[in-house]
């Protein structure tokens, strides 16, 4: 089978890890061409200050050219979008360097930044390009994981003999609980890439839940927080669902005494928060119910890959419970349909 090669694709400037990346890439630069002709050692600190300042005024108005166009430039194709890149950055270096520092040799000077601007962009333009395609491989290797990760072969087989049960006496709801299956098992067919909207995300899991409910019967209950959740943010898909049913693996089915999953959900400002906490279970049922985490690395690995150092995700143990925060920044999904990932991650 031919592999398939995924389409280039812009960083997108508004994101905290490719503003950082670009600093440091840029400070690099600036300080290895500080080095480059001395002709004492002694100097290099003073030259390497003055280049500092010719560098932070060119840069700055150029990032900031460049985040406010960066939605625009990721509809365009790839080599049109880069051309555009190139023009913001040199665009706002220069009237960066011309409004703020005095120009001394007229417009050899200012030709001589433009290309200076010019060659660090096209650079950074291909460390990003050659950095998301190192990247494809382990989104599809993401994606394959949680497709094998996500619904273990027992729960497929307890669903089947739950609806076996219910045909009979209770065809209604047998009925229901195969609607539910099928349309879970459709979107882990899916090709999950793209980002969610978090209100399907959040369906998906009550559908999950619903199948689960009618297994395990009153020792199920979720407790759900999501008064203050925006239905229209942009999640990984299947970000919810496998954390809903590792708390079920880990917390319900060992307990001896049911206890609550909680799942809270909310936005502060430009981040979205997501909680699920999950009892702790019995010290002898542990080794039994021992994962291997695969599902945790997966999620950590697309959020990674979505949003870089903008998202995080965190484990801890507390006041009986195991819960797992997950941190995104908050991006608006307007419709239904689903959104490329943002590159350059």
């Amino acid at each position: 089978m031919t592999a398939t090669t995924e389409p280039d694709l812009l960083p997108d400037f508004r994101n905290m890890g490719v503003i950082l990346r670009i600093l440091v890439f840029a400070h690099l630069a600036l300080f290895v061409y500080s080095l480059i002709g001395l002709s004492s050692w002694s100097n290099w600190a003073q030259r390497f200050s003055d280049s500092v300042l010719w560098l932070e005024f060119s840069l700055l108005p150029a990032l900031l050219l460049l985040g406010l166009a960066s939605p625009l430039l990721a509809r365009l194709p790839y080599n049109y979008g880069a051309a555009g890149v190139c023009l913001l950055a040199v665009s706002g270096g220069s009237i960066g360097r011309m409004v703020v520092l005095p120009v001394d040799g007229g417009e050899q000077v200012l030709l001589a930044g433009a290309m200076t601007i010019l060659a660090i962009t096209l650079s950074l333009l291909g460390y990003f390009r050659l950095r998301q395609r190192s990247l494809s491989p382990r989104l599809s290797e993401a994606r394959l994981a949680a497709l094998q990760s996500r619904i273990r072969p027992h729960f497929f087989f307890n669903s089947l003999n739950a609806v076996l049960s219910l045909i009979r006496n209770e065809p209604l709801k047998a009925e229901q609980m195969l609607e539910d299956l099928a349309d879970l098992f459709r979107v882990l067919m899916k090709d999950n890439r793209q980002l969610a909207r978090l209100d399907r995300e959040v369906d998906l899991t009550k559908r999950y839940l619903n199948i689960e409910a009618v297994r395990l019967g009153p020792r199920l209950r979720v407790e759900w927080h999501i008064d203050n959740m925006p239905g229209d943010a942009a999640v990984p898909p299947l970000m919810l669902q496998p954390l809903v049913e590792n708390a079920i693996y880990h917390g319900i089915e060992p307990a001896l005494e049911p206890a609550p999953i909680q799942v809270n959900i909310f936005r502060i400002r430009d981040q979205l928060h997501l909680d699920v906490r999950n009892p702790l279970p019995p010290v002898d049922a542990v080794r039994q119910h021992q994962g291997n985490g695969i599902a945790l690395e997966n999620i950590r690995e697309r959020l990674l890959l979505h949003f870089d150092a903008e998202a995080n995700l965190t484990t801890q143990a507390v006041n009986g419970y195991y819960q797992v925060h997950i941190v995104v920044p908050y991006r608006e999904i307007a419709h239904d349909d689903a959104i490329a990932p943002f590159s350059g991650r």
